[in-house]
């Protein structure tokens, strides 16, 4: 059990370097004890060292589970949220983004080498060679960027699960949001993530234990290192990049809320994050307009976020094929996409090989994939067999019970029509049914509302929209505010849906709660600084 710090704390910071975890941290100016890291010395010591090493008459005590609501006195206002209209999001879909999702996804099923440093890399090539994208570990706040030796990457790897690229998706959506997400930064908070992914209705994980998954996850695609060698395509010239970070973890707040004993409860946190260089390049849209870099996105599903956070333990496979395929069914949806390309994308290469010569190792792998496929099926990602290579007494059984009739009567008929014929749905696989396979192919794949394909003519309406947006925006003055300012029903809804108390929102524009509530009661006229003050702090527009 964990050990908190109570009210009686003189803040000596005695304790700090005996403690084996580094779990006495400070935020702001007073000590805590991070729940996520202290085992109560458990291996080093017989007796916490925080307590042996305290001075006062009520040391460091055995945390208790917090009991009621949790709250915190004040908050960093987050960023807008994502899937404003509950389905969709645009999100960056670069290289850089779309191979960053495939090694969280993937982790220790691709193949890592190691350099001259001893350090772990995964390296792919682009476009027949031209040009190459390597990722290597590092630890994941920016004020530490030591990088991890092989033996401590292998460790990581091994500790991360799927989860974490739908939080590298969540932040690549937050870049499409800004004009310069490389300088530009975004704040996101642990009710935001937990919101996007569906965690709000797991009822069996307490505060704290879905406070310290959120923490984990949030940082893993934040230990993530990039290379990119690029070549000139058309007026966009080529260029490199080394040892840059995929993005930038400025800094994770901690929000506390104390009980009677005046012991701190970690109740929130707030993740304030930066999209790395690749940004500049691939998510640019002056660049874009000018024809000097580029400007890739396309639709991110909420939906998409929610089964990968449900299924990826039972159908890790599954959910590796829906990250992978959110990317390249952006490209199209003619995609001829071969059964041994899928097998190494949810299982890996070693276990793909592994199976060709092992017959049981082939059974389950074959299990596992149809399986999968029906996962994906009922999502909504519905494969199309190819009727030549994939031919029906390939194919898995669900597939031929899709048209099975619901009707008992009509059921029953399908079934005396299926035994009369020479060959049954339920009969043995052929022998050759895995080599077949490795000849196979899907035509394409049915795609569910959420995974709109942004063609080049609107990605050119969206430069375009965008351009002349940015025009207005440079010619909006002091009297076009005036003529539309900030109703006070409007700054009472923004504050309630940002869950900010009028003293908080009062604290984050510098003003007193009376001051605010003479606003929102409609007996003080905002003033144009505070009218663009407000419209920054709440993320309204006056209108």
């Amino acid at each position: 059990m964990a050990h908190t710090i109570t009210n009686r704390c003189t803040q000596c910071g005695d304790c700090v370097p005996q403690c084996p975890q580094g779990a006495i941290k400070s935020e702001g100016d007073e000590l805590w004890i991070d729940p996520m890291l202290c085992n109560d010395c458990e291996g080093y010591t017989a007796e916490p060292q925080c307590i042996t090493h305290c001075s006062i008459d009520l040391p460091p005590m055995p945390l208790q589970a917090k009991k009621g609501r949790c709250k915190t006195t004040s908050r960093t206002i987050p960023s807008p949220n994502l899937f404003v209209n509950g389905k969709s999001n645009p999100f960056a879909s670069a290289i850089a983004v779309w191979e960053a999702c495939n090694v969280l996804a993937q982790r220790q099923s691709l193949p890592w080498n190691t350099d001259a440093d001893d350090r772990l890399y995964y390296e792919r090539q682009v476009n027949g060679g031209r040009g190459t994208i390597a990722f290597r570990l590092i630890n994941a706040l920016d004020s530490d960027p030591t990088s991890l030796d092989r033996t401590a990457a292998q460790t990581e790897i091994a500790n991360w699960d799927v989860r974490s690229a739908c939080l590298h998706l969540i932040y690549a959506a937050h870049a499409v949001t800004l004009n310069r997400p490389w300088e530009q930064e975004f704040i996101i908070s642990d009710r935001q993530i937990e919101s996007y992914l569906g965690l709000e209705k797991r009822k069996d994980l307490s505060k704290l234990a879905k406070l310290t998954l959120i923490k984990e996850l949030a940082q893993q695609p934040c230990k993530l290192e990039l290379d990119i060698r690029w070549f000139q395509q058309g007026r966009v010239k080529g260029f490199s990049l080394e040892q840059s970070r995929l993005w930038h973890l400025l800094e994770i707040q901690h929000h506390f809320q104390k009980d009677d004993l005046g012991c701190k409860h970690l109740t929130g946190l707030t993740f304030r994050i930066r999209a790395g260089a690749w940004s500049q390049y691939f998510l640019n849209q002056q660049g874009a307009r000018e024809s000097t870099a580029f400007y890739q996105y396309s639709s991110l599903p909420k939906s998409l976020l929610w089964t990968v956070t449900s299924l990826w333990q039972q159908h890790e496979g599954a959910c590796r094929m829906l990250l992978w395929l959110l990317f390249k069914t952006k490209m199209g949806n003619e995609q001829r996409l071969t059964i041994p390309t899928l097998m190494r994308i949810a299982y890996g290469e070693a276990k793909v090989l592994q199976a060709a010569t092992q017959r049981e190792d082939r059974k389950r792998l074959l299990r596992s994939f149809e399986s999968d496929l029906e996962v994906l099926h009922h999502y909504g990602v519905k494969p199309i067999f190819d009727p030549i290579t994939y031919a029906p007494d390939i194919q898995p059984l669900w597939a031929k019970l899709v048209d099975l009739p619901d009707d008992a009567e009509a059921a029953l008929d399908f079934w005396i029509a299926d035994g009369s014929n020479d060959t049954r749905l339920t009969d043995a696989a052929p022998r050759n049914k895995w080599n077949r396979l490795m000849q196979a192919r899907f035509l394409c794949f049915e795609l569910p509302e959420g995974w709109e394909v942004q063609s080049t003519q609107s990605a050119k309406k969206k430069l375009r929209k965008a351009q002349r947006k940015d025009t207005a925006h440079s010619r909006t003055d002091k009297s076009a505010l005036t003529r539309s300012p900030l109703s006070s029903q409007q700054i009472i809804a923004a504050r309630k849906s940002l869950q900010l108390s009028q003293r908080d929102l009062a604290n984050h524009v510098g003003k007193s709660q009376s001051w605010v509530r003479d606003i929102e009661n409609g007996r003080l006229q905002v003033g144009f600084k505070d009218q663009q003050l407000l419209s920054k702090v709440l993320g309204v527009t006056p209108g």
